[in-house]
């Protein structure tokens, strides 16, 4: 009987891989630092805006005030 070729780990690992790996593990943590700094850059664009907002939603609030008044002052002059 023979047994069956199993999978095995060999104890060698080449200075090539070494490197291989190391390259991966600097790339993917530079690839995360520009994330990070992405996403932060993000955060404090959207902190700026924030004020910008509440005030546009005042503006817009106004106008609909505005629209309604005009629409009343429309609908007297029209009476006979």
């Amino acid at each position: 009987m023979t047994t069956p070729n199993r999978w095995r780990l060999d104890r060698q690992v080449s200075l090539g891989l070494l490197v291989a790996v190391a390259l991966q593990a600097a790339a993917a943590l530079m690839w995360a630092g520009r994330a990070s700094a992405r996403i932060d850059d993000l955060r404090q664009r959207l902190d700026a805006q924030a004020p910008v907002a509440e005030r546009l939603a005042r503006l817009e609030t106004q106008a609909d005030a505005t629209r309604a008044a005009l629409a009343r002052i429309e609908s007297k002059l029209d009476r006979p």
